[in-house]
C-alpha cells in the first residue's frame, strides 16, 4: 500500500528584470510568457497564466505539494533567462532581479488574479511596478526596509 500525498498549492509570483530595465520587448513578450509556461510544465508546476511590462512579470501557478516554491521559481526564472539570451543573444544581456515576491492565492481568487495579470499593460499606464509591488508587500502584511525592497 503506497502513500499519496495531493494538493492544490497556488503561488502568484512578482519579479522584475535586473535595476527593473525595460528589456522585454512587445513583439516577444507574449513568446516569454508561454515559455514560462512551458518550463512550469515540463518541471511538474502548471501556470495558470504569466504577463507584465516590458520591466516584470508576474506568474501565476500551481506548484505540487513535492516542490519548495523557491525551487519552482529558480526554474522559471533560470530558464526564461537562459532562453532570452539565446533567442536575442545580439541584443543585450538579459537577466531577471536576483529576489522575487512570492503571494499565496486561494481557489476563490484565481479570476480575480488572473484578470489583473493579464491587464498588467492597461494597469501600469496609472501605477509604476514599484508602487505595485509595495502595495503587494503591504496587502500580505509583509515588512520590509523601503532601502533595501527594491535592492
Amino acid at each position: 500500500m503506497g502513500g499519496h500525498t495531493y494538493g492544490s498549492c497556488l503561488y502568484h509570483f512578482v519579479f522584475s528584470t535586473r535595476n527593473r530595465t525595460k528589456l522585454i520587448l512587445p513583439d516577444w513578450m507574449g513568446r516569454l510568457w508561454d515559455y514560462m509556461g512551458g518550463i512550469a510544465r515540463e518541471n511538474g508546476m502548471k501556470s495558470l497564466i504569466a504577463g507584465g511590462t516590458e520591466n516584470h512579470c508576474h506568474i501565476f501557478m500551481m506548484i505540487p505539494p513535492s516542490m519548495a516554491p523557491a525551487k519552482g521559481i529558480q526554474l522559471i526564472k533560470a530558464g526564461s533567462s537562459k532562453w532570452v539570451n539565446e533567442e536575442f543573444r545580439s541584443r543585450y544581456k538579459f537577466a531577471w532581479q536576483e529576489g522575487y515576491g512570492v503571494f499565496t492565492n486561494g481557489f476563490s481568487q484565481i479570476e480575480a488574479t488572473t484578470k489583473y495579470i493579464r491587464n498588467q499593460i492597461e494597469h501600469h499606464r496609472k501605477r509604476t511596478f514599484e508602487e505595485e509591488y509595495k502595495a503587494f508587500l503591504k496587502r500580505h502584511m509583509i515588512e520590509y526596509q523601503e532601502d533595501y525592497v527594491f535592492g
